[in-house]
């Protein structure tokens, strides 16, 4: 764990909460969508996450595993296997705190129909443009839709209508009702609930709505009680409609969300749907391609677990958005091999070479250190032979002169 000189502000936050009396232990979760392979940047998260459990473990601190399964159109159970391999490698575990969006469709729907009853959500059937266009941007408040003051009656039913498949794609879509003319883009009647007939990996063809991230991920932190909810600075702007929803749906909790730098590699690429466009399109081998920036593929790649969780601790949580060396990262790998990897001998390109000054039956042992940076590992022994591979590097015809 970080020391208490490297300790960030997350950390801080949640000391400063549980001294404060907020909640007797934190518990956090870490809720990727199963979409794609985890890369180096969801292990910063995951290390934060699983960390602050870990670090409270001894007042019963805990931190979910959640799938977040509300997009059937791209997930796939192949994700969720790597997920918790990847995890588990890294060294966290979840227990018996493993968690799908998917499993508590019926509490969003729910929900959603108390914001309809209450005045506060309604269905408008125009189509995306146009609620585009209606928005305004950063200067120009919104324009109201006319669905907007549709009547609470009329609304459930239109609701129910489109649970049932009655609407195709994108024709119709449930939106909360709260200020079109709000600075923050996000609060200007944002879209919570959409169509899709994808089929989904765990609930099958049950449902053709589905929660958008924005209304189900707050609401899924309250129903699992969680405590600190951490996310990357992308959604401090979505704050507001956080506690929003959390304010007007019949939650059993109320989470607190807090927000921190994503990571950031010099010459890496972070993002997951351009790492998946270059599997799908063959720009390699997959997703455990050695040249790749996820997890698995640097477990392939022969990196350490632990280079990982160090680098991450090492590089801290801050609230500014900053590129971190990639040097950093190998200097992580290079210290972790160095301090526990046995040495051995690898000869890439083998050339033969034969000793004439020795008799062909020649052999002698000799010893060579396992690790110099633990003596007490001692030495183990090879045998010397009259014949003995080199690198065709290691060897020149007309070598240059001097």
């Amino acid at each position: 764990m970080m020391t208490e000189e490297k300790r960030d502000f997350i950390r801080d936050w949640v000391a400063q909460e549980v001294s404060e009396g907020y909640c007797k232990a934190p518990i956090t979760r870490f809720p990727p969508e199963p979409n794609g392979y985890l890369h180096i940047g969801h292990a910063k998260a995951i290390c934060l996450d699983f960390g602050i459990a870990r670090e409270y473990a001894h007042l019963g601190a805990v931190c979910h595993l959640r799938f977040d399964d509300t997009n059937p159109c791209k997930e796939d159970v192949e994700f969720v296997n790597s997920i918790q391999e990847d995890i588990h490698w890294l060294g966290f575990d979840w227990g018996e705190h493993l968690y799908w969006a998917s499993n508590i469709f019926q509490f969003y729907y729910d929900c959603a129909v108390h914001l309809i009853k209450n005045g506060l959500a309604y269905v408008d059937l125009q189509d995306r443009e146009t609620m585009r266009q209606q928005r305004g941007n950063l200067v120009t408040p919104g324009t109201e839709s006319p669905y907007r003051h549709t009547s609470v009656e009329e609304n459930l039913a239109l609701f129910e209508a489109m649970k049932r498949g009655d609407y195709a794609e994108g024709a119709a879509v449930l939106r909360a009702k709260i200020d079109m003319a709000s600075s923050n883009m996000n609060m200007r009647d944002p879209v919570i609930y959409r169509i899709s007939y994808d089929h989904h990996h765990n609930t099958g063809d049950k449902w053709y709505i589905y929660p958008m991230y924005d209304f189900a991920h707050p609401l899924e932190d309250a129903y699992e009680h969680i405590t600190h909810s951490l996310c990357t600075l992308e959604f401090e702007n979505h704050r507001p409609l956080y506690d929003w929803v959390i304010d007007n749906c019949p939650v059993p909790s109320r989470p607190r969300q807090r927000e921190f730098s994503r990571l950031n590699i010099t010459y890496t690429v972070m993002s997951k749907r351009k790492l998946r466009q270059m599997v799908e399109e063959n720009y390699v081998a997959g997703w455990d391609d050695p040249r790749m920036p996820t997890i698995c593929g640097m477990r392939r790649r022969g990196y350490p677990a632990k280079a990982i969780v160090d680098f991450c601790e090492g590089v801290g949580i801050t609230k500014f958005n900053g590129n971190t060396d990639v040097a950093r990262l190998e200097n992580a790998v290079r210290a972790e091999l160095n301090a526990n990897a046995e040495r051995r001998m690898a000869v890439l390109r083998p050339l033969k070479l034969v000793l004439t000054n020795v008799p062909d039956d020649f052999e002698e042992e000799v010893e060579v250190v396992i690790n110099p940076e633990k003596p007490e590992l001692g030495n183990r022994k090879i045998t010397l032979t009259k014949e003995v591979w080199i690198d065709e590097e290691d060897f020149m015809v007309e070598p240059p002169k001097k």
